[in-house]
């Protein structure tokens, strides 16, 4: 997790092209760093927004002074996925744009993750799905369904640029929590395959090399995967709970973090179960043999 004081200092609006606005949600935080980067796509009466921020009048304010500046109004929204510092801005997107359109990939009733917090409602005009095209004048966007970080989670592919919106699955700064990281890492090499420019994140600078940070992404999860495997090659035979093998990967570490790595551990040790590699027997983890996997736990990253 970054600190604050780490943070690259980003302005509240921020013309990053000739057709993409950068407009701060005005809610920055430990978990929205600089605050949720919401985007304004186009270069006519008609613009496309990505996301609507976290309902912060700030945001409203901001957005109001843009579409005034710009002459121009909201005819669509996306949204990358449900998370609440990118859907609640909605009512206030309304408000200054009655017309507007907005679209978001279907989430399941039953999903677990939305479930715990409410199953909070987007109220979308319609939905998204895999490898649509929205376009206004001077932008055209295609929806990359990238499941991971959450299961509804939507990057969109900016044609004239060939740049990526990565939402919250690559940020500019730090790293991301996700809740599934079989599909996550399925998601990171769909991203990579794209082979875009530059990258625009949901929280964060913008992403001058895109394909650098998204291999950096994926580096970092598989070290972190053979930091676990290591561990439990090294008391193979023993099954061992989730806080013993942050223990050893996190010993360095203040134990204050070690709940938020537990999290993550149990995340890696779910997606090697799922691959053969490791199994779950009476409350402990246990390596297969003949799992293969680095066998080191050197060189722990001050992430998670």
């Amino acid at each position: 997790m970054l600190r604050m004081a780490n943070l690259v200092a980003l302005p509240e609006i921020e013309r990053l092209s000739s057709r993409v606005i950068r407009i701060l949600g005005g809610n920055p935080g430990k978990f929205t760093l600089q605050g949720t980067n919401t985007y304004l796509l186009g270069t006519g009466p008609k613009r496309l927004l990505i996301d609507a921020g976290e309902g912060k009048s700030a945001w409203k304010t901001s957005l109001s002074s843009v579409l005034t500046s710009e002459r121009a109004t909201v005819s669509t929204a996306i949204i990358t996925h449900w998370h609440g510092d990118h859907i609640a801005g909605v009512p206030d997107l309304r408000s200054l744009c009655p017309g507007v359109k907005v679209l978001k990939f279907k989430l399941d009733p039953n999903d677990p993750g939305a479930n715990k917090w409410g199953f909070p409602d987007v109220s979308e005009d319609g939905s998204i799905g895999d490898n649509e095209t929205v376009g206004v004048e001077g932008a055209t966007v295609k929806s990359v369904w990238t499941p991971g970080h959450t299961t509804d989670h939507v990057c969109l592919w900016l044609e004239e640029e060939e740049a990526l919106f990565t939402g919250d699955n690559v940020l500019g700064q730090g790293t991301t929590v996700f809740e599934d990281l079989s599909a996550y890492m399925s998601s990171l090499a769909k991203m990579l395959a794209l082979n875009p420019d530059r990258a625009y994140p949901a929280h964060g600078p913008l992403i001058p090399d895109a394909k650098a940070k998204i291999q950096e992404y994926i580096t970092h999860r598989q070290e972190r995967e053979a930091q676990v495997i290591g561990v439990l090659k090294e008391h193979r035979g023993t099954a061992m709970e989730v806080l013993d093998i942050v223990k050893v990967i996190y010993k360095e570490y203040p134990e204050n973090i070690w709940e938020a790595a537990g999290r993550g551990v149990l995340l890696i040790l779910e997606k090697l179960e799922k691959d053969g590699r490791v199994v779950n027997e009476k409350g402990g983890w246990r390596i297969l043999e003949g799992a293969g996997g680095s066998g080191g736990i050197k060189g722990v990253a001050s992430v998670l």
